[in-house]
């Protein structure tokens, strides 16, 4: 089921969310419907305070090519556990700030512990754009979002946007 996703400025992309005590059937049908609303945006990842749900759940896909399987991969408490020295600038945009894009610095290798659907425990070392968005989608799950990087008056620039689309929407 698709969701809708939450826009910014919205207190709950602000808050910390909190562990996931117990894998349940509902917390995997959410997994679920987050992939679901994520592909449909077009987007490469999606966190669940974005869908208004304040529990540590990631979901993403960055298989990009068209000769690409895709990879939805579903992150329960993930956490970056080691990261690289070295840094990449991605353009990041975010599906909560809709056609908002700027550059952010990021660590370019980050090591990754998270739960699989089944609650097994993974790690992987993420590169590249799989680096940046894991890192932009636990950073939601800490109420940071990709313009809170950004200097001040970019970021109240962005926000002032949001605000005016927002009121823009409530009255369609």
């Amino acid at each position: 089921m698709k969701r809708n996703i939450i826009l910014h400025p919205d207190p709950r992309l602000k808050k910390t969310s909190a562990p996931v005590a117990d894998l349940s059937d509902e917390l995997r049908s959410l997994a679920d419907d987050m992939l679901e609303t994520m592909y449909h945006a077009p987007g490469i990842g999606l966190a669940a305070p974005q869908v208004g749900i304040l529990q540590r759940l990631i979901v993403a896909d960055c298989a990009k090519d068209d000769d690409a399987p895709p990879r939805p991969l579903v992150m329960f408490n993930p956490q970056v556990i080691a990261s690289s020295d070295e840094t990449n600038v991605y353009e990041e945009g975010c599906l909560s700030i809709p056609e908002q894009f700027a550059d952010v610095t990021r660590p370019a290798d980050v090591e990754v512990r998270w739960l699989d659907r089944d609650g097994k425990e993974q790690s992987e070392v993420f590169t590249g754009l799989w680096a940046t968005c894991v890192q932009h989608e636990i950073d939601h799950l800490d109420g940071k979002l990709f313009i809170d990087y950004l200097k001040p008056l970019k970021r109240q620039m962005i926000t002032r946007k949001m605000v005016k689309l927002k009121r823009e929407l409530a009255r369609a």
